[in-house]
């Protein structure tokens, strides 16, 4: 046995989604960063040991321009030029590479952290040190660091530290959450175990192990669906343990689990009932639970219910989520209720930082399923692209906490703007905070562009009438609205009777910036369609007059009206969604959840209408795409697309330009494109897109610069991009700053969309 010693900056903990991005964001700003796993691969129950695919805020296409940016962005989409095909080997690969592309990560696997030196009284102690048993190896390493991230999930790490927290359910009257029990207790959401199958192309038999459960004595026959078709999360409901201790009980609940997994494949093969299942075989088992809870850790502020369901806008927000308030029956697959209950925010909700780090223990943060929340607000904030973000804010806020000589608490206390500003300038998944960063001399320059996108509309091809999408039900548009919208003309189908219909048609506000659904009505109108003779589709013109006092999403609804149709054209229109209500026989969500009445994100669908849109022509012309909405503003859709779209690109490129009163001395340039959010991307299977590369980034383009003549230089060019988020050094001749009034970005060319697209467009100076 060796016994080693290593010294580093941050300690990071398990190496799940949450400590990878925890240690990637630290390393990337100059910290030395230990990512200590104790399994053989990264990605915890993301990983091809376990293949839970990875769910978050977009919640399988509930909410709109929702994906995660950062560095889970960057996992996702690398993900899916890689790996179309869902390999879980592959998304192991693609977790891996982004850590060793870091220098500053010094990665441990196969090491089990069981050990913790700390110092202090109860409400104040520090940690100075972890030792963890490299398995294989026989080394036993001690790690020193001057910040801990509790990345574990199980929170074992802040447990041996002494830090505050709970397992179970919280009482209803403690936070006053009306999902929570009358009386708290120790119950939890239990463990699952996934297996694959596939098709052998010849007749397979299956002679179950002995330890096979007989399904019929189990209400899982009458409760659950067994399908042939299902493989890995469409059987997430093979749950159990949430009676139990689920560390603790750990290798029982792994039997228990195996045992259900075998016989329900008996059941298939061998009771006749599913005689499309000749040539399928067993794949792959899973031999480690998925656990979904355990330890949470008691930070400054308790995410609760309220908190997720109403939206609240912390002032130290640092993160998003977006899935639902998501709880399951504490006897799990045996439980004659529903496998799960779900409750919807109307949008996307946000996570403070004061719930990521300790509050009786000074340098320890944690990311992932173990942070400050309730057991209710758990239920949301668990799933791995929501915990990757989490972990890239509190990797982020660990190195922030190691420069300036902070602790997490004074950080989120006193700096907050300190931690805004550099997540925004990582692009990190942050929703409503604007550029205010004073290094960032964009902010202070006069945008320019070759042209921008100032008509809002969406016509069919030409030489086509586009196709009838019939007012059976309510359909509608979500527009953005600046400065104004007088009017929308839209193209209708008529009555084939012979007579005129009246549309009726509504204008309402989204509520909240970051809602992309109808909230607040703000006025009817109606409009006359003629009878359609064979000369349709007929314009017809619905008068508005709405002007905001501030730009904003609104979305028209057309009510449905018997016998006339919209026209429905494939065509992505920019900062648009075609939306259709639901009615009797939708499935609400993708999965077979039950979720709660009345929830506005569910009552309006985009099911057959993504990357299409209902003819329309807005008036007047729109300044939501222009030049300046890609400098100093927000960076993910937020009343409004919040980007800079082009005219159609043309032979020389499309550009966007800064200019200053006065010569800078400018020593980097960082772009963020656009790589289409509202798109749903998944790590393993049910992927949604054809798209390896989103068709709105830009993959061809140039920087340059503008010397004193008034000529431009090209300072570096960039071609096949496929990152959203790229950073570049500039240096001038003389190997110093590159000394110009005006840096241009010039776009040549995208993997597809006819326009430029710009998010942000920044510059840093000496």
């Amino acid at each position: 046995m060796r016994e080693e010693e290593v010294h580093y900056d941050i300690a990071v903990i398990g190496g799940g989604l949450a400590g990878t991005c925890a240690a990637i964001a630290a390393a990337r700003l100059g910290r030395r960063v230990a990512l200590v796993n104790n399994r053989p691969v990264l990605g915890g129950n993301a990983s091809s040991e376990v293949r839970v695919w990875v769910c978050g805020a977009t919640a399988h296409g509930v909410h709109r321009w929702a994906r995660e940016t950062g560095i889970m962005g960057e996992l996702y989409t690398e993900n899916q030029f890689r790996n179309p095909e869902g390999n879980p080997y592959y998304w192991d690969q693609v977790v891996l590479d982004a850590v060793l592309a870091e220098p500053n990560i010094d990665l441990y696997l196969n090491t089990d952290v069981r050990e913790v030196e700390a110092s202090g009284p109860q409400d104040a102690r520090e940690v100075h040190s972890c030792t963890g048993w490299m398995m294989g190896s026989e080394r036993r390493i001690t790690f020193h660091a001057r910040q801990f991230l509790d990345c574990t999930g199980d929170g074992l790490l802040g447990h041996l530290a002494g830090a505050r927290y709970r397992i179970g359910r919280e009482a209803r009257a403690e936070f006053d959450e009306p999902w929570a029990p009358e009386e708290g207790d120790e119950a939890l959401l239990g463990s699952t175990i996934l297996f694959h199958t596939k098709d052998a192309g010849r007749p397979v038999k299956f002679v179950p192990p002995a330890y096979a459960k007989d399904l019929k004595t189990t209400p899982i026959l009458r409760n659950r669906v067994l399908r042939t078709g299902d493989n890995g999360c469409d059987y997430w409901w093979i749950e159990w343990g949430g009676e139990l201790d689920t560390v603790h009980d750990n290798e029982r609940i792994r039997d228990e689990l195996q045992s259900v997994i075998m016989g329900i494949w008996d059941h298939i093969k061998n009771s006749g009932e599913f005689p499309d299942a000749e040539n399928l075989t067993l794949e792959w088992v899973g031999s480690l639970p998925g656990k979904r809870e355990y330890r949470r850790f008691l930070g400054d502020h308790v995410l609760t219910q309220q908190d997720i369901l109403g939206q609240r806008q912390f002032e130290d927000r640092v993160a998003f989520g977006g899935w639902s308030v998501d709880l399951h029956p504490v006897q799990g697959m045996y439980a004659d209720e529903p496998g799960a209950r779900q409750r919807y925010a109307d949008g996307i909700f946000h996570i403070p930082l004061r719930s990521l780090y300790s509050a009786n223990v000074a340098n320890l943060l944690f990311a992932g399923r173990n942070i400050s929340a309730t057991h209710i607000a758990f239920g949301a904030t668990r799933v791995m692209a929501t915990c990757a973000t989490i972990g890239e804010a509190a990797g982020t806020a660990a190195a922030l906490c190691v420069t300036e000589g902070l602790t997490p608490r004074e950080l989120a206390t006193k700096r907050p703007e300190l931690v805004r500003r550099t997540l925004l300038r990582q692009d990190a998944s942050v929703i409503g905070i604007a550029d205010d960063d004073p290094d960032n001399l964009a902010r202070t320059a006069r945008v320019g562009a070759s042209s921008h996108r100032a008509l809002l509309a969406a016509e069919p091809a030409p030489g086509t009438t586009g196709e009838p999408y019939p007012l059976t039900r309510d359909l509608a548009l979500l527009l953005p609205v600046d400065p104004a919208l007088d009017t929308v003309e839209l193209l209708v189908h008529g009555a084939a009777d012979g007579a005129e219909r009246e549309l009726t048609v509504e204008l309402w506000g989204t509520g909240l910036a970051e809602n992309a659904v109808p909230v607040d009505r703000l006025l009817t109108t109606t409009v006359t369609v003629p009878a359609d003779a064979g000369t349709g589709p007929h314009r017809v013109t619905a008068r508005l007059d709405h002007r905001p006092d501030a730009p904003h999403n609104a979305v028209l609804i057309v009510r449905a009206c018997p016998d006339t149709a919209l026209v429905l054209v494939d065509e992505r229109t920019d900062g648009v969604l075609a939306l259709r209500s639901r009615v009797d026989g939708d499935a609400a969500v993708d999965h077979d959840i039950p979720e709660e009445d009345g929830q506005l994100v569910l009552e309006w669908q985009a099911r057959g209408l993504r990357r299409r849109t209902f003819a329309f022509r807005t008036g007047p012309d729109t300044a939501a795409f222009a030049p300046e909405r890609a400098v100093g503003g927000f960076q993910r859709a937020y009343g409004g697309p919040q980007m800079w779209v082009s005219e159609p690109l043309r032979d020389e490129g499309e550009w966007l330009s800064l200019a200053w009163e006065q010569e800078q001395r400018l020593t980097e340039v960082r772009v963020v494109f656009d790589d289409d959010v509202d798109e749903y991307l998944n790590n393993l299977h049910r992927h949604r897109t054809p798209f390896e590369v989103m068709p709105e980034l830009v993959r061809d383009y140039r920087v340059q610069s503008r010397a004193a003549d008034g000529t431009w230089h090209t300072l570096l060019t960039v071609t096949d991009n496929r990152r959203r988020h790229r950073v570049h050094e500039l240096t001038g001749p003389d190997g110093g700053p590159v000394r110009t009034d005006a840096l241009r970005l010039v776009v040549d060319a995208t993997h597809g969309a006819s326009r430029a697209h710009v998010i942000a467009f920044k510059a840093y100076g000496a």
